[in-house]
């Protein structure tokens, strides 16, 4: 199927226009990052999330107050993959000393409840982590199982037939469970998952992040310098650049102003970035390839008909492979969820920028030089 087949569009000539669009997004966006920030998800800033899952279905709005005052400070709670999930996140990689304290008194009174009267000595506590010692091995067993059922992770220190240790882990995942236990007992909430990510190997992720999105860029200007002229794949690099800054510049536009939009930079959405890389440059090298083409038919006229000319004879495949990408993503932007909003956020809006900023950002850049420079594009 073919679309705009006989299209005579003056594209060129729109480019101060789109030169002036862009830079005004680009100036909020960057203003907004200055001013508000970028709101950095735990993959960057470090600290915990959990993946919980209900034995029923249950309002989120119910789950929310129920954690919103145990001691872990602010709590984002959503709904994930299903009425049964929630995805729980904190900044806090462990818990504070006073709920380590409401938790060992927590997993006592559990111990007492299992065995009536048993003797208990706490052998070692970490910060995640408390170690019993009993007056047999069989008491140990009893115990961990009795534990265990009661939905703490326990289990024996050893698995010599003589071990009478018990090893309790007291994380932030089992506070939320406790609490949820005694505010919402008609629930049985399951830990799925569970990620701690401290503050150093956010921040390596963080400058891995940058790095990858760095050396893809220079890459893909080696690459087009050789295969056109440098000036080309200067253009093309500052269309990425801009593709992936106007996009940048939107989350924090549109961070507390959109519902829904309250996004996070993370590790899914820096590969939506590089993602959109490919995407973009793809979309540029074509229209790079057709204008080759057009100036090696046609050598005598200008290159401003010449750049139109191509322009217009890619539109066709630009419509149909753009828009079908584009309607794909805008489908995951609102059906998706949480976790593939920032994602499907990423790719929906870069696809728009990367298609009119290979026309109107790295084919413009050309244009403008060579009739700045009066050089002549010769292939």
């Amino acid at each position: 199927m073919r679309v705009f087949e006989s299209l005579n569009v003056d594209w060129m000539g729109k480019r101060k226009f789109f030169y002036g669009l862009s830079t005004t997004i680009f100036v909020l966006g960057m203003l907004s990052i200055f001013i508000r920030g970028l709101e950095f998800g735990i993959d960057f800033k470090g600290g915990t999330e959990l993946e919980l899952q209900a034995d029923k279905t249950f309002e989120i709005s119910v789950l929310r107050n129920a954690v919103s005052n145990i001691g872990l400070g602010d709590l984002e709670v959503k709904t994930f993959g299903g009425d049964k999930n929630v995805l729980i996140r904190t900044e806090l990689q462990t818990i504070p000393q006073d709920i380590f304290t409401k938790l060992q008194a927590a997993i006592e009174k559990d111990i007492d409840a299992v065995s009536p009267g048993v003797v208990k000595t706490v052998k070692e506590k970490t910060e995640a982590s408390i170690t019993y010692e009993f007056a047999s091995p069989e008491l140990a067993n009893s115990v961990v199982e009795g534990i265990f059922a009661k939905g703490f992770q326990a289990g024996r220190v050893s698995e010599e037939v003589t071990n009478t240790q018990m090893i309790v882990r007291v994380g932030i995942a089992d506070w939320i469970k406790e609490s949820l236990r005694n505010k919402l007992p008609q629930y049985k909430f399951e830990v799925r998952r569970a990620e701690i990510i401290g503050p150093k190997v956010g921040k390596e992720l963080k400058v891995d992040a940058l790095i990858a999105i760095t050396l893809s860029l220079l890459g893909i200007l080696v690459y087009l310098a050789f295969r056109y002229k440098f000036i080309f794949a200067t253009g093309a690099v500052v269309a990425l650049f801009h593709d992936v800054l106007i996009t940048l510049g939107l989350f924090a536009i549109f961070y507390g102003v959109i519902p829904g939009l309250n996004l996070e930079m993370n590790l899914t959405v820096m590969a939506a970035f590089l993602t959109l890389i490919g995407y973009s440059i793809n979309d540029t090298v074509i229209v790079f390839d057709r204008v080759r083409e057009t100036i090696k038919l046609h050598k005598t006229e200008p290159l401003f008909n010449l750049m139109n000319m191509a322009v217009n004879k890619t539109m066709s495949r630009t419509v149909l492979t753009g828009g079908t990408t584009l309607l794909s993503c805008i489908v995951l932007l609102i059906f998706g969820g949480e976790v593939l909003r920032a994602f499907a956020f990423t790719l929906t809006f870069g696809i728009i920028t990367g298609t009119y900023s290979s026309v109107f950002v790295a084919s413009a850049i050309v244009l403008d030089y060579t009739e700045k420079t009066g050089k002549k594009v010769e292939f």
